[in-house]
């Protein structure tokens, strides 16, 4: 039986092997999923989201409340429909390969839009991986009723610079593109 729970501490070393597994080695390690995750915190309320089948991590979801992730060059500001203080950002989202399409990560996806919006989020940012097999998180995201506001190419190319990043697609310099993307939540537009 699938379940979701919001995510926690004993649940960080399940989540950062499959973020490693599904999005490239050294994507995530504890000391930066145990900082990310304290962003989706808001007034007690928690935005970040784990599927488990069983007690097995098999997705999840980390998402940042509106007002507490930084704005940086790969942000189209000008863009988005919404103002900085209304914008939640989702981080990062993964399922088990051999699950998904199941409906885990529009389920993930859901659970942390109701938990941003009573945070006071009226929308949410991502920047997509484009080159994700098939191209199925923009087709996902855009599924979930998210518009394209801009491409942004070498999105991920100072991670395999600077952190050791190795993309699944790209090896150790990672040249994907990310798609910028904009969720207005339901009643909220």
């Amino acid at each position: 039986m699938k379940s979701i729970a919001e995510m926690s501490a004993n649940f960080f070393p399940q989540v950062i092997k499959l973020a490693n597994q599904v999005h490239g080695d050294n994507y995530l390690n504890l000391a930066q999923l145990t900082a990310l995750h304290q962003r989706g915190i808001k007034d007690g309320i928690d935005a970040s989201y784990v599927a488990l089948l069983e007690s097995k991590v098999v997705g999840y979801r980390l998402s940042f409340a509106a007002g507490q992730w930084p704005l940086d060059q790969w942000c189209s500001v000008n863009l988005w429909p919404v103002l900085p203080d209304k914008m939640a950002y989702f981080k990062s989202v993964a399922v088990a390969p051999e699950l998904q399409g199941q409906g885990l990560g529009s389920t993930l996806l859901k659970a942390s839009i109701a938990a941003l919006t009573q945070q006071g989020a009226t929308a949410g940012l991502a920047h997509i991986w484009r080159e994700s097999p098939g191209n199925g998180a923009e087709r996902y995201f855009s599924k979930a009723g998210a518009t394209l506001l801009k491409v942004h190419p070498d999105r991920w190319l100072h991670l395999s610079e600077t952190a050791g990043y190795i993309c699944p697609i790209c090896g150790n310099r990672c040249h994907c593109s990310a798609a910028e993307m904009a969720l207005l939540f339901p009643g909220k537009n």
